[in-house]
């Protein structure tokens, strides 16, 4: 009988991170110098929100299942390069300012066709300072998500595809976070603007590719796997980060580097393969994933594995013990 956990993994350490990145600085100080900005980040942004408008044109007139096949093939893998966007502006590593970095994500946010790149930006930040916290960790599932899923491939199969909507609910408990500010407020202001510029030029039609893309991007698809890949207890029952070291990382600039990410946020994606070489003790001991489809194969028939294979820290734990539920092989 194998086993899947009912509850979170409770863990009395200190995110590895933390530890990592003092011991990291201490051995190898020579990695600071990759903690700098790289502002032709901007240019790729410009190119993927351009090669997104250019496909919505072509995409005019024809009939729905060619936006939806596109969007699969095509478009989902720029739109998760835009999430790669916002996620380094997030951390401020495209230019100094923060309005000018703010500028870059709400650009990113652009063919998207929903504005949550500001929103983004105060969970994730919450994220790096209380991961595995569940009062204040969004990236944490609920645990009406879990009870409903359970361990089932269906289930975690419709999890996946309806990621976004989840994803979404999960905020509302995370009360540290002020919901709202003038970033928030630039973002709405900018989507609507173009959303509306979009509808003028080519009629609703447009958003059917746009919102394919978008939702393929960040749900039940090869690339959507990130969301699984990197803190769920996919391979190890203790590694709560696990990185990517794969194909995909030259089109998504490196986001599968996810340790070495959350070890040093300050160093860019571009630096992140040579954070790596620089520290190899502290990188080559770690599991990794090496395939999205895998990753994602893996998490839907595994019943080991269910949405409570992460593990919580904090006074979230006092109170949850995960016990197993036996799994018929």
């Amino acid at each position: 009988m194998a086993t899947a956990p009912l509850a979170y993994i409770p863990t009395a350490e200190p995110v590895s991170h933390h530890v990592r990145a003092r011991q990291l600085l201490k051995a190898h100080p020579e990695v600071k110098r990759l903690m700098t900005r790289n502002s032709t980040t901007a240019l790729i942004t410009a190119g993927c929100v351009a090669a997104q408008v250019l496909l919505t044109y072509l995409l005019r007139g024809q009939a729905w299942y060619w936006s939806l096949a596109v969007a699969y093939l095509v478009g989902a893998f720029i739109c998760h390069t835009l999430f790669v966007i916002i996620h380094e502006a997030t951390h401020n590593l495209v230019f100094k300012g923060q309005w000018a970095n703010a500028a870059v994500g709400i650009g990113a946010n652009l063919p998207m066709v929903l504005p949550t790149a500001m929103s983004f930006r105060k969970y994730h930040l919450k994220h790096h300072s209380a991961l595995g916290h569940f009062e204040h960790d969004a990236d944490l599932p609920d645990h009406y998500e879990a009870k409903l899923i359970q361990h089932y491939a269906i289930g975690k199969a419709v999890w996946l595809f309806f990621f976004p909507i989840f994803q979404v609910v999960r905020t509302f408990r995370c009360r540290s976070v002020v919901p709202f500010d003038k970033y928030i407020a630039a973002n709405w202001v900018a989507q609507i603007a173009f959303n509306l510029g979009m509808y003028l030029w080519l009629g609703p039609a447009a958003f059917l590719y746009l919102f394919f893309s978008f939702w393929f991007s960040v749900s039940l698809h090869p690339v959507g796997a990130r969301w699984i890949q990197e803190h769920y207890l996919v391979l190890s029952p203790e590694q709560e980060t696990t990185s990517y070291y794969g194909r995909l990382n030259g089109v998504h600039l490196n986001i599968g580097y996810h340790n070495e990410h959350h070890d040093l946020p300050g160093v860019p994606w571009n630096k992140l393969p040579e954070l790596h070489k620089l520290a190899p003790e502290f990188y080559e001991p770690l599991l990794h994933h090496t395939s999205y489809t895998k990753v994602l194969l893996r998490f839907l028939f595994d019943q080991e594995i269910s949405l409570y294979s992460r593990l919580v820290r904090g006074e979230h734990v006092a109170s949850k013990v995960a016990p197993m539920v036996p799994v018929a092989e």
